[in-house]
C-alpha cells in the first residue's frame, strides 16, 4: 500500500513537470490545469533520477519530456528545478514533433507562476520552421507572455534577426526583439 502511494505521488510530480513543458510552447493550454495538478501535489523535497515522462491524451502522446535530474523543492508553493537540463518534445495526434525546448537548467516556480530556462536555451518550432536561441528565457504563465533580457536570436528560412531582449506572446506569433538585426533573403530580379 505505501508502494503504490509513493508511486501515485512521484507520478503527480512527472505530471506537473510535462505540463509545464505542454504550457510553456503550446497556444491555448489553461493555466488553472497547472495550478491544479501543483495543489494536489503534497510532497516536498523529492529527487528522481534520469526522468523519462510521456504526457498524453486518449492514448495519443502530446509530450516527451527528459531529464537527467529533477528536484521537487517545498510543497504546494514550492517549485520544480531541472538542473542539469532538459529537452522536451510537443507531438502532433500523428506523433510528429512541433516544437521541441531545451536548455542546461528549468525551474517552475508554482507561487509565482514563473518558469524559467537557462543555459544554452533552444526552442524550435518545426510547423513554422523557426528557432529561437537564448541564454535565459521566461515564461509568464499568467500573463501568457515570454521574455528575456538577454541576447536572443531567431533563425528562419528567409531570415535571421537577433537583438539584445524579447518580448512574445506564449505561442510565438506576435514578439518583439529591442535593437535588433536581421539578415533578410532578397530575390534578384
Amino acid at each position: 500500500m505505501a508502494v503504490k502511494s509513493h508511486l501515485r505521488k512521484r507520478l503527480r510530480i512527472y505530471n506537473i513537470t510535462a505540463f509545464v513543458a505542454v504550457m510553456l510552447f503550446s497556444c491555448g493550454n489553461p493555466t488553472s490545469v497547472i495550478q491544479q495538478m501543483a495543489s494536489d501535489d503534497t510532497l516536498s523535497g523529492v529527487v528522481a533520477y534520469d526522468v523519462v515522462f510521456y504526457r498524453s491524451d486518449s492514448g495519443i502522446v502530446q509530450v516527451e519530456l527528459m531529464a537527467p535530474m529533477m528536484v521537487r523543492h517545498g510543497s504546494d508553493t514550492g517549485y520544480l528545478e531541472f538542473p542539469k537540463g532538459f529537452h522536451a518534445s510537443i507531438f502532433d495526434r500523428h506523433h510528429r514533433a512541433v516544437s521541441e525546448i531545451s536548455a542546461d537548467y528549468g525551474v517552475n516556480r508554482n507561487e509565482e507562476k514563473l518558469v524559467e530556462a537557462a543555459g544554452n536555451v533552444v526552442v524550435e518550432n518545426h510547423q513554422r520552421s523557426q528557432k529561437l536561441m537564448s541564454d535565459k528565457l521566461y515564461w509568464y504563465q499568467n500573463t501568457k507572455m515570454l521574455y528575456t533580457r538577454s541576447k536572443v536570436r531567431i533563425i528562419m528560412p528567409d531570415k535571421d534577426i537577433s537583438g539584445d531582449s524579447l518580448v512574445s506572446s506564449e505561442n510565438f506569433e506576435e514578439y518583439t526583439i529591442y535593437n535588433g538585426q536581421a539578415t533578410f533573403e532578397v530575390e534578384d530580379e
